[in-house]
């Protein structure tokens, strides 16, 4: 089937725009006034774009709009259009102060809140013509965003396909099971996970490689993963730990702090996939600017390995 082709006259970002806000408002007059439009102006706007499209996108009623089907594709589009039209400008005024090269980074959790931080920091310091930017996702979508080209680097724990990717260690981290002080399951010895699923537990959203594993052992020991609650953050996990709502298992340098400040205890993990691997990756086809920056990264972080933590 052929892909219609359309006036893109008629596609102005103004308009886009104004189409944009009405979805994100459901108010004509305040999108008008958001866009610096008077009511008529904008309100055959969006008649002219309707007609462009071949659909209605928004119902008129008393109370405002209401998007249509075609109303909601067009906003989360128009969106994207308008944060990438962003970018284009922001990127253009940093090369006019200097600024050569923009570098999409995305990475998960555990690689941002144990060991990023400082190596971004060095390279920034040595390389100040080019700026990293940083999306924080979860393991599985850091792949994808990957693939679908927009990320330019990933850093990951193993787990998800990398197939066709150019792929390094980076890093190691160990994950701990954190609960309340005074739990029943609290001790110094190593316990094997599938000793914990009769609690209920606290883990991170879908795609995470944390909340993989855990649903593969449990699957593998033959019991059910008794997940209560999940969360975006490892703070979040801390909280919910703390209130008493569950168990759950963090990286445990990254869980220092949070063990410190809520008052919580830890136990080691004796499963073999407690112990994990952190990767970067980065496309074949990647340029000489991202694979000195993946080398960066990783020669550095070994040759910079921080204290173990001492967890009390």
């Amino acid at each position: 089937m052929a892909t219609p082709r359309y006036n893109l006259a008629r596609f102005d970002f103004v308009t886009i725009r104004l189409a944009v806000s009405c979805f994100a408002t459901g108010s004509l007059t305040q999108a008008a006034r958001e866009c610096n439009l008077v009511l008529p102006a904008a309100s055959r706007r969006i008649k002219e774009l309707e007609d462009a499209v071949g659909h209605v996108l928004f119902e008129r009623h008393s109370r405002g709009l209401t998007p249509t089907a075609a109303g909601r594709i067009f906003a989360r589009h128009g969106l994207v259009l308008l944060q990438e039209m962003d970018q284009l400008v922001a990127e253009l005024t940093d090369a006019g102060q200097g600024v050569a090269r923009h570098i999409q980074l995305c990475s998960s959790t555990a690689a941002i809140n144990q060991f990023l931080p400082p190596l971004i920091a060095r390279y920034s310091a040595l390389h100040p013509h080019i700026r990293l930017e940083v999306e924080e996702q979860v393991s599985e979508q850091v792949v994808v965003a990957l693939r679908e080209g927009r990320a330019d680097m990933g850093v990951f724990v193993a787990g998800p396909d990398v197939q066709g990717l150019n792929v390094v260690d980076f890093r190691t981290d160990d994950l701990v099971l954190i609960m309340p002080r005074g739990h029943r399951l609290e001790g110094r010895t190593p316990i094997a996970f599938a000793d914990t699923l009769d609690e209920p537990w606290i883990s991170l959203n879908a795609g995470a490689a944390m909340l993989a594993q855990q649903l593969q052992a449990a699957q593998a020991a033959g019991r059910v993963f008794k997940l209560r609650m999940q969360v975006r953050s490892f703070d979040a996990v801390g909280h919910m730990v703390a209130s008493g709502l569950g168990i759950a298992a963090l990286p445990k340098q990254a869980g220092l702090p949070i063990l410190r400040g809520m008052k919580l205890t830890w136990r080691p993990l004796s499963d073999a996939w407690a112990h994990r691997h952190i990767q970067i990756a980065i496309r074949a086809d990647a340029d000489a600017t991202l694979v000195a920056l993946r080398d960066f990264f990783v020669s550095t972080s070994q040759n910079a390995k921080p204290d173990s933590p001492t967890l009390e």
